[in-house]
């Protein structure tokens, strides 16, 4: 999936749950999203992104689980 849109769907939830991080839209049309948080809500997060936004087309999720290195202030669209 890709395009601005989605970006801003994925940020706008992420906020929402009180989550942080940054979501961005890589030159393939992949978007990268990377989120900390309670893992609840991650897991919540993750069920919303395996949707997308309304009329997308998400065709392939990669998660990777990492250890907590980087802490996030606030969720940005890069």
């Amino acid at each position: 999936m890709q395009g601005v849109r989605a970006s801003l769907f994925y940020s706008y939830r992420a906020v929402t749950l009180g989550l942080t991080g940054f979501v961005r839209n890589q030159y393939s049309g992949e978007v990268e999203i990377e989120v900390q948080g309670d893992r609840s809500l991650i897991e919540e997060f993750m069920k919303e992104v395996k949707i997308g936004p309304r009329a997308a087309h998400v065709t392939d999720i990669k998660i990777e689980w990492l250890k907590y290195i980087e802490s996030y202030s606030h969720f940005e669209v890069r």
